[in-house]
């Protein structure tokens, strides 16, 4: 975004950061704070602080603009959760189409080895172990648009057990080392606490291959449609289950077993038998025509940890993929949701998981989500939240239709006029860039004066 395209759209965003940053602190921070995102919604091949400032700052008052960004982001003591919270409660009330909440982490390549949690690791971003950090978040998502509403670093082990890393990166006492899918689930405790309606649980092999993960959303009432790995297995369809009469001496059992010898078998395999049928399924009509591919649906129970005693899972779905170009089945997910939920729906869910990925495309090259050079963990917190801010305002602007084609009084144009969201500053790619860069500076500078 250009500064006469900023300047155009100023009225509506600075209404949407007052209320993100509402009640953060002194006027001034959150002056600083709302300067600072407007520096990442600009054009720049850098979004780290410094250039922000040379950017933003008018002749002379770079240095003076860096220092307030700097305190306010990197040093002052700020919940960031408070600012996920609003963007949360904001794309609930405008953005169309939400349905669902979808976790995902992504990593942050590192040269060197101070900066907080940085280790060499395994980053599906990067697709390879490297010198990175990592960072579990959650993201409301529709056809229309997505957002972020929490990201929290993954600390790794080494730096959980050893105080003085933690003592240089000031990371909190309460914070210890969690695997990620524990992190997810603490966002999503979150969401619920902030009483955002619920929506179904999406995510990939990383988190679907945690049992333990599964069954937290189960417990908080959650659906979902996650993927797992091909070598997951599960008894195979129809398995009936019976606890054998207890003996006359010993502890009754409780544990049912499968009857006529079953065992279990992976989806990969099960995926390949000539039993199971595959069917079409189109679950939305892209750019370059109707997405489609072959699924089975498959009603199993899982056998995680049968060779120990573990009981069979509660019965889900299987959804397999099978591309018809592919020798075999390719991608496999669980989902409890209803038997009776229609196929397309739970395909369209599995598939939203491309939202998450759209989203941190766009934070990292348009908002610079990766390009924060501080070395602490509140100064990351900080900087996440900020990136989060101006990125949903951008996709709420982008979800919201042109004022021609609303209606005057319909719930959408409420909405607009609780987010402060003016409907003249709606459309950003029709906004011409007439401002001189020292015209949209002075429109800017008495925010942060």
């Amino acid at each position: 975004m250009n500064r006469g395209e900023l300047r155009a759209i100023e009225t509506s965003l600075e209404a949407f950061l007052d209320y993100c940053f509402q009640g953060l602190g002194r006027v001034e921070r959150r002056q600083a704070l709302g300067h600072y995102v407007r520096g990442l919604m600009l054009d720049g091949e850098r979004k780290s602080i410094e250039p922000v400032a040379q950017r933003l700052a008018p002749e002379g008052q770079a240095q003076a603009y860096r220092q307030r960004m700097q305190e306010a982001v990197s040093f002052v003591d700020w919940d960031q959760r408070i600012v996920f919270r609003r963007i949360g409660e904001r794309a609930c009330e405008m953005l169309p189409g939400i349905a669902a909440w979808v976790v995902d982490d992504t990593g942050f390549p590192k040269k060197g080895f101070k900066s907080v949690g940085v280790q060499r690791q395994y980053s599906g971003t990067l697709g390879r172990i490297d010198n990175c950090q990592t960072a579990p978040s959650l993201h409301l998502a529709s056809e229309a648009g997505g957002c972020c509403i929490g990201m929290q670093l993954y600390l790794p082990k080494q730096w959980a057990d050893n105080a003085g890393l933690r003592a240089l990166t000031k990371v909190p006492d309460v914070i210890e080392f969690k695997e990620k899918w524990k992190i997810a689930i603490d966002l999503i405790d979150d969401a619920i606490s902030w009483d955002l309606p619920r929506r179904p649980v999406v995510a990939d092999a990383g988190y679907g291959d945690a049992t333990e993960f599964r069954n937290a959303l189960v417990q908080r009432g959650l659906d979902y449609v996650v993927g797992v790995s091909k070598t997951t297995v599960v008894w195979p369809p129809g398995t009936k289950f019976e606890v054998p009469p207890s003996g006359r001496v010993g502890r009754p059992r409780t544990r049912p077993l499968p009857l006529d010898g079953a065992i279990p078998v992976s989806i990969d395999e099960l995926g390949q038998l000539e039993t199971v049928s595959f069917r079409r399924v189109t679950w939305r009509e892209g750019t370059r025509g109707p997405q489609w591919s072959r699924f089975a649906f498959v009603r199993v129970q899982t056998a995680h940890k049968h060779k120990t005693g573990a009981a069979p899972g509660s019965e889900v779905t299987l959804i397999i993929e099978w591309p018809p170009r592919s020798g075999k089945p390719t991608t496999f997910y669980l989902s409890n949701m209803a038997p009776s939920t229609a196929r397309r729906h739970l395909v369209l869910m599995a598939k939203l998981r491309w939202r998450i990925e759209q989203d941190y495309q766009e934070m990292k090259g348009e908002f610079g989500l990766d390009h924060f050079e501080g070395r602490g963990w509140r100064g990351f917190h900080h900087h996440v939240a900020c990136v989060a801010a101006a990125y949903a305002f951008l996709a709420l602007h982008r979800a919201l239709p042109p004022p021609r084609n609303r209606t005057p009084h319909g719930p959408s144009v409420q909405a607009d006029s609780a987010a402060g969201l003016d409907q003249d500053d709606r459309t950003l790619s029709a906004l011409p860039s007439t401002s001189s860069s020292s015209e949209a500076l002075t429109g800017l500078a008495h925010l942060i004066e």
